[in-house]
């Protein structure tokens, strides 16, 4: 049987992890040792070649993803509990599966994927949060998944020829701690960004995102808000907003630390 031990032992990651922290400007440290503060990596979507979704009023996803994780990282430095890192911090395209891998290097307790997408229906508005599945929950989340997965295509066949497997590999290896520990943190941002922002209806969704597919790291994707959406665009383009955004999910990160992913988990209905 195949494992992650085996994996890391015959130096399958250093094939896509190495380029992709050199060009995001990502430290190459170790993972933090158990006694050392826990590591959020904070994953702003899209950067350079691939600008993401694009604006009503022009506004790039990948601006709004970037400035909106700055900010998360400044808000979660600032309390002291936690060691941030970000996939990229400057505008950079990273393939979907060596930001997974940059979040397995660094030894990351959590994984934060932050975005800002379109819809074809300009009235949808509101943030929403996403854990993987192997099938989606709604035809929306399909769509979006389809899309945001799209984003390696701008990674080059290099890329594309040597990770394939590797994503079977780790997509198998998923385990239900992880699952459940997925499911626990996109409850926490749901609980937090309500009130304090539109959301969609059923904002708690899955889909097989790529970007989502460590095997053994908590992982989630925030959609901030839809460019699509004039209102959504106008928001996330100003600074108050993102740092009401920030301290949402801040708090949800926080309440996810003090309850650990294993945390009572209310029911709730999926989308679809």
């Amino acid at each position: 049987m195949i494992t992650r031990r085996y994996l890391l032992g015959h130096g399958v990651w250093a094939c896509f992890l190495l380029p992709a922290a050199a060009a995001a400007g990502a430290p190459l440290s170790r993972p933090a040792p158990t006694h050392a503060l826990p590591v959020v990596l904070l994953d702003p979507g899209h950067g350079g070649k691939d600008p993401g979704a694009i604006g009503v009023s022009g506004t790039y996803e990948k601006r709004v993803a970037l400035a909106a994780a700055e900010e998360l990282r400044r808000q979660l430095v600032t309390s002291g509990r936690y060691r941030v890192e970000l996939t990229r911090v400057r505008d950079v395209f990273i393939p979907l599966e060596q930001r997974v891998a940059i979040a397995q290097r660094l030894g990351a307790s959590l994984f934060v994927s932050m975005h800002a997408d379109a819809l074809s229906d300009p009235r949808v508005r509101g943030a929403s949060v996403y854990t993987l599945a192997d099938t989606a929950s709604d035809p929306q989340t399909a769509a979006l998944a389809r899309r945001e997965n799209a984003a390696d295509r701008f990674g080059g066949p290099a890329f594309h020829g040597a990770s394939p497997e590797v994503a079977r590999i780790l997509a198998g290896l998923m385990r239900q701690e992880t699952r459940v520990g997925s499911a626990r943190m996109a409850h926490d941002v749901v609980s937090e960004l309500r009130g304090d922002l539109p959301l969609l209806q059923n904002p708690s969704r899955h889909a097989g995102f790529v970007v989502l597919k460590a095997a053994d790291i908590p992982s989630v994707l925030v959609e901030m808000g839809f460019m699509s959406n004039r209102a959504d665009e106008a928001a996330l383009r100003r600074a108050d907003h993102r740092i009401r955004v920030a301290a949402a999910m801040k708090r949800a990160i926080d309440a996810y630390f003090q309850e650990g992913p294993r945390g009572p988990l209310p029911a709730r209905r999926m989308a679809g």
